[in-house]
């Protein structure tokens, strides 16, 4: 992911109103962030603890959505729709994001159960808890990447459509 400016995500947010781009709190670690080894951002917001957000470069673009955090967590050890991670230390939330346009408008989301943390990046690159001595480990890795993005970017498609 190429790294953008703050302005940019701001300007790039889809399904938010003004007053909800006004309010955002970057992450403090925010400078610090490697955007070229991962493959979208995310992070929660300082100010407003139901809240989180998430930029991805989406069909050649910048796009930033809204995440609204439920306020119960998961009855049961849950897996992160996105990474897939099965020994997962932290908690997985169950986040949703405005639709695009009329429907967004009228309320309707689409939600997903991801790290608390967004860390899905860095998960998605760990060896599986067991593996073959002859295994092609880098395979491995390229392909869990690929499939987290694949999932991440079709989350982000339903948000966007306006079909329906």
């Amino acid at each position: 992911m190429r790294t953008p400016t703050q302005q940019q995500i701001l300007s790039a947010f889809r399904g938010a109103t003004k007053g909800e781009i006004a309010k955002i709190s970057f992450d403090k670690g925010f400078d610090d962030v490697d955007f070229d080894k991962i493959e979208f951002y995310g992070w929660r917001d300082r100010k407003i603890p139901r809240r989180a957000y998430l930029v991805i470069e989406h069909d050649g673009e910048l796009v930033s959505l809204l995440l609204n955090r439920s306020e119960a967590k998961p009855r049961r050890r849950a897996m992160c729709s996105w990474c897939r991670d099965v020994e997962l230390v932290q908690d997985v939330m169950l986040y949703a994001a405005r639709r695009a346009g009329s429907r967004g408008r009228r309320g309707d989301t689409i939600a997903a159960l991801i790290c608390e943390d967004f860390a899905c990046p860095k998960r998605a690159r760990k060896l599986p808890p067991a593996y073959h001595k002859d295994t092609d480990l880098d395979a491995i890795r390229a392909g869990q990447v690929d499939e987290m993005s694949r999932r991440v970017h079709a989350f982000v498609t339903e948000a966007l459509s306006t079909d329906g």
